[in-house]
């Protein structure tokens, strides 16, 4: 199995800035994407953010130029930076990841979430 556990999730102020973190720990022989993905009350989850083990970033419209993604190789860890932070940002993000095990092939993981608040 291949555990994914984020942090970095809190209140801002609008305008204001997080960096969310997420660790992929497990028998991990190699992992292709990663990535953040967010559901705000009422909503459908949504993609964030992702990232390619090669580094071949894409972003959603509403967060492009705001937000930055990147990763760690060598960790099996995942960023992503807010900055210029809004109200409608207020979600619960997850981490997403998928790739090869060493014990059960293909995985695909999802993280427990964590909440990102916007508000003055």
């Amino acid at each position: 199995q291949v555990q994914l556990v984020e942090s970095g999730g809190g209140l801002v102020q609008p305008g204001g800035s997080l960096r969310l973190s997420c660790a992929a720990s497990g028998s991990i022989f190699s992992i292709n994407a990663m990535g953040w993905y967010r559901q705000a009350p009422g909503e459908q989850r949504e993609l964030v953010a992702r990232i390619t083990s090669g580094g071949r970033t894409n972003y959603a419209d509403s967060v492009s130029g705001r937000f930055t993604i990147s990763r760690d190789n060598a960790k099996n860890t995942v960023y992503l930076q807010m900055n210029s932070l809004k109200p409608e940002d207020t979600a619960v993000y997850y981490c997403y990841a998928d790739g090869r095990s060493m014990t059960m092939g293909a995985f695909s993981s999802w993280g427990q979430g964590t909440q990102v608040t916007v508000s003055s």
